[in-house]
């Protein structure tokens, strides 16, 4: 960690020992002034730190003197209580928002590597900053990014945070994360595709477009798939606002490769990928718990044990697509409707303590996720459907569907009660 310059750290105590002085003596505006003052100082040396957690440190103290200021005295210079109000809609402070983020990212559950390389991104964005502050070129660097990963891993959490990183080093003009997936960028008739796409784009500029399920865009090769547009469109809007967009698209990794082959500008401008692990069984206890510390409930000693036994078979035994996060929040809603159920079985009155705890018999094991059969007794006619089977077939063909897996697989999404072709390919990907 840096050590202090010990002239700076003079300078800081005095404004600090005449802002006690003066608050001594009644003057709450002059202390008001002193401390904003002394917060300045502490947000400009953090700019000039390098080391991060020294940089957290100084943010935290500068903004914390920063508040006290602003409390002490309405007429605090402007340019200093600016620092603690929302510049427009959407919008907080780049210091404070740099604190949060730092503060945001390493409060979850699990995600080490994810947070290992965010940082270091900041890292080189940081001293890349300073670099062009001495007149030094800055080295290119694309941040456009592909998140990988089963679902409920954390990559939309992820990639809200990120946006508040890049504000608070001054890379974007806002904090703002807009986030869409293929239904939000791809219209139903010809022309229409490309004005909706880039409605998105225009409502992300100076922030972050989050794309989640991208694949899902990658469709036909012929010029009828509206999700070819959209990308077309992506890739001209990244170009013409290479300074102020960010885009992130995310999803499986398997299909999320076979996405950027699809497209030669896709694979140019999409080189930097975050692959999200899934969480461990004892990462799987430490969200459960989250869920209950969120409600007001509290498990006895029995029902934690059953539920590290529960998430241990659980993780030994899942298969390729699991659902992390998703599994955890129905998980915890089924324990919290049997619990419901449990006591309103009692012919007492509940008290406050049996209305909070979880017991053993509350939580419930899950086996593995049903997958409807197909037989030939229960096929579906797909020709006499009102489902587009072609523009799917061929879509999952792309993704390593052979023709008659993919119509088994589209029988069985029908069966399942899925009707839109989104949604299908959703559900046979889950399968998969």
């Amino acid at each position: 960690m840096s050590q202090l310059n010990p002239p700076w750290t003079d300078g800081l105590r005095r404004l600090l020992d005449h802002a006690n002085l003066v608050l001594q003596q009644g003057n709450r505006a002059a202390a008001a002034e002193d401390m904003a003052q002394a917060a300045e100082l502490l947000f400009l040396q953090a700019k000039k730190e390098g080391d991060l957690e020294e940089k957290k440190r100084l943010i935290k103290r500068g903004t914390k003197l920063l508040e006290v200021s602003v409390r002490l005295a309405d007429d605090v210079p402007q340019e200093f209580s600016a620092r603690m109000k929302p510049m427009a809609s959407g919008e907080t402070v780049p210091d404070k928002a740099l604190a949060t983020a730092f503060e945001e990212l390493n409060t979850l559950i699990g995600l080490k590597s994810v947070k290992a390389e965010v940082e270091s991104i900041i890292a080189v964005l940081a001293i890349q900053k300073e670099r062009e502050a001495v007149g030094l070129k800055p080295n290119d660097r694309t941040l456009h990014y592909v998140f990988t990963g089963n679902p409920g891993t954390g990559k939309t959490t992820v990639a809200r945070i990120f946006s508040k990183l890049l504000y608070g080093c001054g890379i974007l003009q806002s904090d703002k994360c807009i986030e869409t997936d293929r239904a939000g960028l791809v219209a139903g008739h010809i022309g229409q595709t490309a004005i909706k796409t880039d409605e998105v784009i225009q409502n992300s500029l100076d922030g972050v477009l989050f794309i989640d399920e991208a694949y899902l865009l990658c469709g036909n090769d012929d010029n009828k798939d509206f999700g070819n547009e959209a990308i077309g469109t992506l890739l001209n809007r990244m170009e013409n606002y290479r300074d102020r967009l960010v885009v992130i698209v995310a999803g499986y990794t398997a299909p999320m490769s076979k996405f950027l082959k699809s497209n030669p500008g896709l694979s140019s401008r999409f080189t930097e990928f975050l692959h999200f692990e899934d969480y461990s069984a004892s990462e799987l206890v430490e969200l459960f718990l989250k869920h209950c510390e969120n409600g007001e409930y509290l498990l006895t000693e029995s029902a934690q044990q059953k539920l590290r036994t529960i998430f241990e078979e659980t993780v030994a035994n899942k298969d390729e697509h699991f659902g992390n996060g998703r599994f955890i929040r129905n998980i915890f809603g089924d324990t919290i409707k049997n619990q419901s159920v449990r006591l309103s079985k009692c012919e007492t009155s509940r008290t406050r303590e049996q209305l909070s705890t979880i017991e053993a018999e509350d939580i419930i094991v899950l086996g593995e996720q049903s997958k409807v059969p197909v037989t030939n007794e229960k096929v579906v006619s797909l020709e006499n459907s009102n489902i587009d089977t072609v523009a799917i077939i061929n879509s999952l063909k792309k993704f390593g569907f052979n023709e008659k897996d993919a119509r088994q697989k589209i029988n069985v999404a029908i069966q399942a009660g899925f009707k839109e072709e989104e949604e299908i390919i959703k559900y046979i990907f889950s399968l998969r």
